[in-house]
C-alpha cells in the first residue's frame, strides 16, 4: 500500500524578526576605549512565534531592543523587521512595544490613554473608539478604562501597556519584562494574553527574567551573556532529555509505599514504563551563564572595555 506524504510549502513571508551580526559598541568618554554591549548577534524570529530573550544584567537584551525599534544605531549589522530595515520609519508601523517600565501620564484614565496612543500612532477616527473599547476588554480592564491610572496597580499598568502596544494592530509585539512587579496572578493573566496574541497570529518578541512564564509559553528562546549568543533554539532541542526518570507503576496500597525504597520487586510490582524527564529551563540557563562566566574569566569576554 502506497502512502502519500504531505509536503509543507514554505512560509512565503519574511521573518517577522531578523537580526543580522549586530554589533553595538558605547564611547566611555575617555581616550578610545569602549563597552561592548552586543556582539556579533544573529537571530531570526518567524511570524506567528513567541520568542523569548533570556540574559542577566548587562546581556545585551535592553540594547537589542532599541536597536530593533530604532531608538539607537548599531556600530555594525542589521536588523529587519517584517523584511524592512529596522531603521526605516516603516518598518516600526507594524510594531508594538512595551517597555520595562512604561512611564504613562497617569492624570489620564485607561480609556484616554488609548484614545491618545491611537491617535499618535495614526488609527483611523472612524472605527477608533471601537477598537480602544475592545482592547480594553481583551486586556480585563473593562470596569476601570474610566478611573484614573493613579488608582491603577502594577498589573492594571502592564495590561494597560499591553493594549496601548496594540492600539494600531501590529503584526510584531516587542515585550520587556511584561510581567515586571506583577503579583503571579497578575503574570498568570499577561501570560495568557500573550498566548492569545499568538493566536490571533501576532509575533511576540519577549524579555524576561521569569524561566516559568518563558518556558510555559514560548516556542524558541535565546540566552545572552555579556552580548554574546550562548545557546538558541526550541526548548526540546535545548533542554532535550534529563538525567532524571520517572517511573510508572501499578497503583499501590498506602501500607506498600513505605517498602517501595526498598525494592520493587520485593513487592510483585511491574515497572509499566519508564519517561526520561526534560531539563528545566532555570538549571539550564544557570549552567550556560555559570559556564559562559567561569571562561570569561580567562579569555575575557563581550560587556568588557575595548580599545
Amino acid at each position: 500500500m502506497e502512502t502519500t506524504k504531505t509536503r509543507i510549502a514554505p512560509d512565503p513571508r519574511p521573518p517577522a524578526i531578523e537580526i543580522r551580526r549586530l554589533t553595538k559598541d558605547y564611547p566611555l568618554g575617555f581616550g578610545r576605549w569602549r563597552l561592548r554591549a552586543v556582539d556579533d548577534l544573529s537571530l531570526t524570529v518567524a511570524p506567528g512565534q513567541i520568542y523569548g530573550v533570556l540574559g542577566p544584567n548587562g546581556s545585551g537584551k535592553s540594547t537589542t531592543l532599541k536597536v530593533l525599534l530604532g531608538l539607537i544605531t548599531p556600530s555594525a549589522g542589521e536588523c529587519y523587521l517584517n523584511g524592512i530595515r529596522s531603521d526605516d520609519p516603516a518598518a516600526r508601523r507594524a510594531v508594538g512595544f512595551l517597555p520595562e517600565v512604561p512611564d504613562f501620564q497617569r492624570f489620564l484614565s485607561g480609556r484616554e490613554l488609548l484614545r491618545f496612543h491611537a491617535r499618535l500612532c495614526g488609527v483611523p477616527r472612524v472605527g477608533r473608539e471601537t477598537r480602544i473599547a475592545e482592547l480594553i476588554d481583551q486586556v480585563g480592564l473593562k470596569g476601570a478604562a474610566d478611573r484614573h491610572l493613579s488608582t491603577y496597580s502594577k498589573g492594571m499598568i502592564q495590561r494597560l501597556g499591553l493594549a496601548q502596544a496594540l492600539v494600531h494592530d501590529p503584526a510584531v509585539l516587542i515585550l520587556d519584562e511584561p510581567t515586571a512587579g506583577v503579583d503571579p496572578l497578575g503574570a498568570e493573566a499577561i501570560s495568557a494574553l500573550i498566548l492569545d496574541l499568538k493566536a490571533r497570529g501576532k509575533t511576540v518578541l519577549l524579555c524576561s527574567h521569569l524561566l516559568t512564564q518563558i518556558e510555559e509559553i514560548c516556542d524558541r528562546v535565546a540566552i545572552l551573556h555579556r552580548g554574546r549568543l550562548l545557546a538558541e533554539g526550541s526548548l526540546v532541542g535545548l533542554l532535550g532529555q534529563g538525567d532524571r526518570q520517572s517511573l510508572v507503576i501499578e497503583p499501590l496500597a498506602a501500607e506498600e509505599l513505605a517498602d517501595l525504597r526498598e525494592w520493587l520487586a520485593s513487592r510483585g510490582r511491574k515497572i509499566l514504563g519508564v519517561d526520561s524527564l526534560p531539563v528545566r529551563l532555570d538549571r539550564f540557563f544557570s549552567r550556560a551563564v555559570t559556564q559562559a562566566e567561569n571562561e570569561a574569566g580567562v579569555k575575557g569576554a563581550a560587556g568588557s572595555l575595548r580599545p
